[in-house]
């Protein structure tokens, strides 16, 4: 499943035992798309349900596309991914992360539930290709910044082993934090794909929990990364060119 990531940096070296993680990614990645799955289809007792298998195939999408990108691109980044969490991992994000796991898996639990139930009426097929198109626009952002940016680890935290630095090519020319902006497309995507009012209040804890993650990062950089502050005067803004 697509989860939150740490932005900012421009490129690494391998590390030794770098490749052998790429094995412990794959499995993840592979694991969190059957797990979606098989939530919506075990929860909504349909396996018929288009709009999940929808959403199977976008996942499954995004994880060849990462995998074509990144294998052979930036191993190491797939290395420091393959873990939850790392050592040095800021406290508030420890505490951050458990929450907007839980309000993602609501949603699919919402989403299947209204489904099965009929808590509302499915929403019109024109929003649902809406979604479809989010999810999408979303997903790709987010592998685009992944590409951009060979720190872009799952927690936040300063990687000096690895000597990272700040990204500023790519979507990091508009936006601070594209790996976020991306995270809140596609999260608002999946909720209209699934055609779901009620998935959208799980959708909404999890969209606020990525703007406060955003800030919280923001200030971590500022003051622990150098020539962040720098790169923050350039690009102005965090995730909305424009606005904030």
């Amino acid at each position: 499943m697509t989860e939150p990531r740490l932005d900012h940096a421009d490129s690494t070296n391998d590390r030794p035992g770098a490749h052998g993680s790429v094995t412990r990614w794959v499995v993840r990645e592979l694991s969190g798309t059957a797990m979606a799955g098989l939530i919506l289809f075990v929860v909504s007792r349909r396996w018929d349900w288009t709009a999940a298998w929808a959403l199977v195939g976008i996942y499954a999408a995004t994880f060849l596309a990462q995998a074509v990108v990144l294998i052979p691109r930036s191993p190491e980044l797939l290395a420091e991914r393959s873990a939850r969490l790392r050592p040095g991992t800021k406290s508030w994000d420890r505490k951050l992360l458990p929450f907007y796991g839980i309000s993602t898996l609501a949603l699919l639990v919402v989403a299947g539930l209204d489904l099965r139930l009929g808590w509302s009426h499915p929403l019109p097929a024109s929003v649902q290709y809406l979604g479809l198109g989010l999810a999408l626009l979303g997903n790709g952002l987010v592998t685009w910044a992944m590409a951009a940016n060979a720190f872009f680890a799952f927690s936040v935290r300063i990687q000096k082993e690895r000597g990272q630095k700040v990204a500023t090519t790519g979507p990091y020319r508009v936006v601070r934090h594209p790996g976020y902006v991306g995270a809140i497309l596609f999260t608002l995507g999946i909720t209209f794909l699934l055609g779901s009012i009620w998935a959208l209040l799980p959708a909404a804890a999890a969209v606020l929990l990525l703007v406060v993650r955003t800030a919280l990062e923001d200030l971590a950089l500022k003051k622990e990364l150098p020539g962040y502050v720098e790169y923050s005067g350039k690009t102005r803004f965090r995730l909305v060119p424009g606005v904030w």
